[in-house]
């Protein structure tokens, strides 16, 4: 890597030679090549930077998935700038609280989302409110139009913060992680051997944004090899099946290989240009492994990783791909197992995985006691996943230490929806969990013992709703006399699972 390791550097010298390729194509017949998103990329960089954001300053990017949220991300890397992107499903208390935390210096939203942010972040806090719509139109375009399309990458080191992504706690107060430009070129350059990405390559993209998954774990070996994709705002069976056809590589969280099972449409004849289709964010289920094969004629490659690591391990693009085990540890990352008191565990002993390398973070944002909870004194990054690495080196997730519910492919903490439920008057406490469910994963599940029999589930639903994001609130509510309990007096969530599991 040349002096300056900025990311969009390290992208920018793979890019093709005729910027005219195409870098994405829409189904709506979109076309964006590699010179339309280095030209307004650097219009935005130009323009963020005239706004008074400086190399370190965060721009917090609430908007949906778009060709412009594209551009927007690539021109914070190019300034410098550390990209903070939030879920737009986050409700008015979930925003207040990461604002205060990340202390934007910019922040892009949609006219919806304006009037909610401003409520609780002032305007005089920041240099700059903008708009950004899903059609291109905006209060930034507008900024932007009039800036130069040429600009200098800013130089950065690559422990230089690139981006700032949250991930609420199991306290229930969410912690920001904090990913540098090595972190992410690392994990790019080595997921990018590890498949085989060439520049011949097209990827499905129907993942979100604001996630690892689509922001930095899809679109890293493509802007590095030179490689295309066809760019979906979100994920539609029918649609993303039709365009197979164009594209050789897909990724996507089990709940998309689910869906596009259940669609007859699906067949080896869609699928014969594809070489490869890549899962994570959630544990697959060996049934869909097996159906997925029996119907297209391809092997799901399993991967595991984390907002904090990157990628850390993943069943071999040739070599044996093992239903239920997440593959082996990728190149630049150590793995081990140890138990409780830090000792490392026999081959196929179940114990705590830790994890080390250029790909893991560095710490919390605002946070520096954690680094002693979450890292060991050799440095290895406690995961809070249970695992077990059997005799040919493949990785199997056994269990979350850490009590988290992944729901179509996103992480969920019990803690802070029960925080929510705990403060209803009617309420003595709750227990939050996870239950199988066949399209998401895990669903939602609320336990509540109540001191009054007037309490609705429809009520504890509602209540999460107003104050967390969709995805979090709970799917289905139980009322019990007590919560089971240990010798201890720690809640029994196991039991729980057990009795609610069919509901």
């Amino acid at each position: 890597m040349s002096d300056n390791e900025n990311l969009f550097a390290y992208f920018h010298k793979n890019f093709p030679d005729d910027l005219s390729r195409p870098l994405l194509l829409t189904p709506e017949g979109e076309s964006i090549s590699y010179a339309d998103v280095d030209n307004t990329s650097s219009k935005i960089a130009n323009c963020l930077q005239d706004l008074g954001a400086n190399k370190g300053d965060r721009v917090t990017v609430m908007i949906e998935k778009s060709v412009g949220n594209l551009f927007l991300y690539l021109g914070c890397l190019k300034a410098g700038l550390v990209y903070h992107p939030m879920n737009t499903g986050y409700q008015t208390s979930e925003i207040s609280f990461m604002l205060e935390d990340a202390g934007p210096t910019i922040i892009i939203c949609s006219r919806i989302q304006k009037s909610i942010i401003e409520s609780v972040f002032p305007e005089k806090k920041v240099k700059a409110i903008l708009t950004l719509e899903n059609d291109g139109t905006g209060t930034l375009v507008e900024s932007y139009r009039g800036f130069s399309k040429n600009t200098t990458v800013t130089k950065c080191s690559g422990n230089d913060a690139a981006a700032l992504l949250y991930s609420s706690g199991t306290t229930g107060k969410p912690k920001g992680i904090v990913l540098s430009h090595k972190n992410l070129s690392s994990n790019a350059n080595t997921l990018s051997k590890a498949w085989g990405f060439t520049r011949q390559d097209r990827l499905l993209h129907a993942l979100p944004i604001y996630h690892v998954h689509g922001l930095f774990v899809a679109l890293g070996p493509v802007l590095l090899n030179g490689a295309s994709m066809s760019w979906h705002s979100r994920f539609d069976a029918d649609t993303v099946i039709r365009s197979l056809t164009e594209c050789t590589v897909m990724m996507g969280v089990p709940t998309y290989y689910t869906r596009m099972l259940d669609n007859i449409l699906l067949d080896s004849e869609y699928c014969k240009n594809m070489r490869l289709f890549i899962c994570g964010s959630a544990p697959l289920l060996p049934e869909t492994f097996k159906e997925f094969q029996a119907r297209t004629g391809h092997l799901i490659l399993e991967r595991y990783g984390m907002t904090e690591t990157g990628i850390n391990a993943s069943n071999p693009l040739k070599g044996k791909r093992v239903a239920g085990t997440v593959g082996q540890v990728l190149p630049g990352t150590i793995a081990r197992i140890v138990d409780d008191t830090g000792k490392i565990v026999d081959s196929e002993e179940p114990g705590n995985l830790q994890v080390k390398g250029d790909n893991v973070f560095s710490g919390y944002w605002n946070m520096p006691e954690k680094i002693d909870e979450d890292f060991t004194s050799d440095g290895f990054f406690n995961t809070g996943d249970k695992a077990v690495i059997n005799k040919d080196g493949y990785i199997s997730i056994v269990g979350r230490s850490k009590d988290m519910i992944i729901s179509g492919g996103l992480n969920i903490y019990p803690r802070e929806i029960e925080l929510v439920i705990d403060q209803l008057p009617e309420v003595v406490e709750s227990a939050v969990i996870g239950v199988a469910d066949d399209d998401f994963g895990e669903k939602v599940v609320a336990v509540v013992v109540t001191k009054s029999d007037k309490l609705t589930a429809q009520k504890v639903i509602h209540a999460c709703r107003l104050k967390l994001a969709s995805f979090k609130s709970p799917k289905t509510v139980h009322f019990l006399d007590e919560l089971p309990r240990n010798a201890m007096g720690k809640v029994q969530k196991n039991q729980l699972r057990e009795r609610f599991a069919d509901n």
